[in-house]
């Protein structure tokens, strides 16, 4: 054997090893707001990402974690980098709306399927080729403004105060709830908006305490939406408070304290599992998660953002066995089969609810995935009708 033959040999050895290392390994890329005004999210999540299984379908799987520090530009390139680095066969994150908004033109470019954590509809409506490649476990803010309306019509409440994120998660609840109220026969007499890095909310609360509405409803995600809710109660408001599942965590308990006291929000039944009636179709999947995070992290500390995550893992481990009948890992054909097969979803029980995906519907959650909840003596309470 030649020298030039050794050599070709070596390295045609060496690409068939590459390739088989590459084959043996699915790659999750997670784009998460560890930092910024939604670490609140973001922070349960990544401890959840570390509970999730290592091996699936006979493969090891490994997740590559990156931060975008709530920022969508840092998202974007998070995602690129993931993709055309990285390589990896999907994406979970981000954990805020506007980011992955932002982040639906890369994986579709690189056809590449991404489980959303965070809640807009418009992250996977109105289907089109962008959105045939993202899905999302949260909850729709649909589902929850309509759980909302509900429940404050039953209570008497005819007018309504929002405030609400000046960005793309306060605008589709705006869309959302305007259309849930007038359903309801009631009416939004004053919308205001704010920045979620805002020091001060004053000039809005007064606007919408000017209006005089029976309850006003706040549409914020993380400890950013404790500012209006600590404003209404500095001025006096003496109407009821609501705000929306994405207060869900005890962070947001920590930071507004009894300034929240009484407040009401729809959320994931993960977040009261533990006072479910044992006939609640949910309470088993969602004890499981409690169970495992808790384990891990101490008793009390489990958190329904971190939920989020915990389902996007579980659709990964129902969907990858299925994917890799039909492609390995690394490989456009076995993005696209994992793409098929997250949409196939049907009947997965998870932290938040039961997933049934299809073709128009890329969250797959219905009214069994919310429970309205009121604080009370700083805790979560589930409410009845």
């Amino acid at each position: 054997m030649t020298m030039k033959q050794w050599v070709r040999g070596s390295v045609a050895v060496a690409m068939m090893c590459g390739a088989t290392a590459a084959f043996a390994q699915v790659k999750i890329g997670v784009v998460l707001s560890t930092t910024g005004p939604a670490a609140s999210l973001g922070i349960p999540e990544q401890k959840t990402v570390a509970l999730l299984p290592k091996e699936i379908g006979g493969k090891t799987v490994q997740y590559i974690v990156l931060d975008d520090g709530s920022d969508t530009g840092r998202a974007v390139q998070d995602v690129h980098k993931l993709i055309d680095e990285d390589h990896v066969d999907a994406i979970v994150g981000s954990s805020v709306t506007p980011n992955s908004l932002a982040m639906l033109d890369p994986v579709s470019a690189g056809k590449t399927p991404m489980i959303s954590l965070a809640a807009s509809a418009k992250i996977v409506e109105p289907m089109d080729d962008k959105r045939k490649w993202a899905f999302k476990v949260p909850q729709n803010d649909s589902l929850m403004a309509n759980a909302i309306a509900d429940y404050m019509a039953k209570h008497g409440v005819k007018t309504i105060g929002f405030i609400g994120f000046a960005d793309a998660y306060g605008e589709s609840w705006s869309t959302e709830f305007a259309k849930a109220a007038t359903a309801d026969h009631m009416k939004v007499v004053a919308n205001e908006k704010y920045n979620r890095t805002d020091a001060s909310v004053t000039g809005q609360i007064l606007k919408l305490m000017a209006a005089n509405p029976d309850a006003v409803l706040i549409a914020g995600s993380g400890t950013p939406a404790a500012l209006p809710a600590k404003e209404l109660k500095e001025r006096g408001y003496k109407g009821k408070v609501y705000q929306t599942h994405g207060v869900a965590n005890n962070d947001f308990l920590r930071v507004c304290g009894k300034d929240c006291e009484g407040e009401i929000l729809p959320a994931g039944p993960i977040l009261v599992v533990d006072q479910l009636p044992n006939g609640n179709p949910v309470k088993q999947s969602a004890l499981a998660y409690k169970n495992a995070y808790e384990k891990a992290y101490g008793t009390g500390t489990v958190a329904t953002f971190g939920g989020h995550a915990w389902d996007a893992g579980q659709l990964l481990q129902r969907a990858i066995p299925e994917a890799l009948k039909k492609a390995q890992p690394g490989t456009e054909a076995f993005r696209s089969a994992l793409r098929d097969a997250i949409e196939q979803t049907k009947e997965l029980p998870v932290s938040h609810g039961i997933i049934n995906m299809s073709q128009s519907d890329h969250n797959g959650l219905d009214q069994r995935a919310r429970v309205m909840v009121q604080i009370t003596d700083g805790k979560w309470k589930l409410l009845g009708e």
